[in-house]
């Protein structure tokens, strides 16, 4: 049987090699080299310009689409004002936002923007307002979802490939010296390759002020990509839980050539085993300073809740961070209740870009006669004020955890007081009258 190959099949197999090749080329000299060398071309830096631009047209397109129709809706239909029953619901839903809104389960949903950003999970309608504007939504989608995601999926997949490979080739040294000095330089090679996977713009204030070894460094959280964020300017020793699949391939190869703590499922809970491995590490200087979120939770990026008190209990220097988000080109914040981390990472690999703040604050040492839980709050009133955050009391906990019965029985004791004393004084009134 004779093989018979068509000139239109050998024309397309080259052109696909031929881009398949250039595709290949550009993300090393544009995107892979720049990473391993630490330098920037200023691309990312005009993308942005460019964005914000297109961004407030939109929203001026979007402003002016819309009073149009409000007021083609409204258009008085009688002569003479006359009150309807409808006309208070306006109010009463007002009311019930008022109170349904409270400062802690707002700090758990996406932040409101201003602008429209021509992202539908932002506002779902304001494409329909103009022709314009859904030729120019229509536009973002194909350039969001045919050209950058997947050039971020490939930036991220040879980020987390030459973690894997790279790591585990490292811990094969003998040399301890140049084991930990190549360990440190792959870590933040990696990193920044899978910070140009999310089209991160990262400001970094005060680097005179960041970390040395043999410390604990502390920010407020946001989001899981808040690691490679702090990662991606200078490396960490990381603490968390064991997992499996992809996640623990990656766990177990970065503790191979570098000093991460992973804890172990019962382990997590034991604050005694938690704080001795804590305290042994940031007793040796030669090891890189630990990666904490005392908040134990994501926040929306708009204020800092409660930091847990255990990372203030080792006695040793703190040095806080405060990370501020632009929600305006993709909002960062990760709601773990309502997406899984798969579903998240699709979410901001598909947004325009990943646009943050970093500053570096003075080193905090705990004072005489304070306590953890004082410290603690302490360091986070700093990340507060120097983020613009709001400071707030509450526990992250909250999110998914009920009330606990403590806190229901000192409302249930302050509301017995109030009927108490009403009580008396009526009777007292009686008495009077009598």
């Amino acid at each position: 049987m004779a093989w018979f190959t068509f000139p239109a099949d050998n024309l397309l197999c080259r052109c696909l090699g031929i881009s398949i090749t250039v595709w290949f080329t550009l993300l090393f000299v544009f995107i892979i080299m720049p990473a391993v060398l630490g330098v920037s071309f200023g691309i990312r830096s005009f993308y942005m310009r460019t964005l914000l631009k297109i961004f407030e047209w939109a929203t001026l397109r979007m402003e002016l689409g819309a009073k149009e129709k409000n007021q083609e809706l409204y258009k008085p239909l009688r002569s003479e004002p006359e009150f309807e029953m409808a006309d208070i619901f306006y109010f009463c839903r007002r009311g019930v936002e008022s109170i349904v809104d409270d400062e802690v389960t707002k700090r758990f949903s996406a932040q409101e923007l201003k602008s429209w950003n021509l992202l539908t999970r932002s506002n779902y309608n304001f494409r329909h307002i103009s022709l314009r504007l859904t030729v120019l939504w229509g536009l973002g989608i194909l350039i969001r979802y045919g050209v950058l995601l997947p050039l971020r999926v490939t930036l991220a997949v040879t980020g987390i490939c030459l973690l894997l490979v790279l790591t585990t080739l490292v811990a094969f040294l003998p040399n301890a010296e140049l084991r930990s000095y190549l360990s440190e330089k792959v870590h933040l090679m990696c990193y920044r390759i899978c910070v140009r996977a999310l089209t991160a713009i990262i400001t970094y204030h005060n680097r005179y002020m960041i970390f040395s070894n043999g410390g604990i460094c502390v920010a407020n959280h946001t989001t899981p990509i808040d690691v490679i964020i702090l990662a991606n300017d200078g490396c960490y020793s990381l603490v968390g839980q064991v997992h499996g699949g992809l996640m623990g391939m990656v766990q177990r190869a970065m503790v191979k050539s570098s000093s991460h703590i992973w804890f172990e499922r019962s382990e997590v809970k034991d604050r005694h085993l938690v704080a001795k491995r804590l305290g042994d590490h940031v007793a040796d200087k030669t090891k890189q300073p630990i990666l904490v979120f005392p908040e134990g939770t994501c926040i929306n990026n708009t204020s800092v809740m409660m930091f847990k008190k255990g990372s203030f209990e080792i006695g040793c220097t703190v040095y806080p961070v405060a990370i501020k988000y632009d929600p305006r080109f993709g909002d960062a914040f990760w709601n773990s209740s309502k997406f899984g981390m798969v579903s998240y990472l699709l979410r901001m690999m598909s947004s325009w870009a990943i646009v943050c703040s970093v500053w570096y604050l003075p080193p905090m040492n705990r004072e005489e006669g304070e306590d953890a839980v004082q410290f603690a709050n302490r360091v986070k009133a700093a990340i507060a004020a120097q983020g613009g955050l709001v400071d707030l009391i509450w526990d992250g906990g909250l999110k998914r955890a009920k009330v606990k019965d403590v806190f229901k029985e000192e409302q249930q004791k302050l509301y017995s007081k109030v009927l108490v004393a009403r009580h008396s004084g009526s009777a007292n009134t009686r008495a009077s009258l009598y």
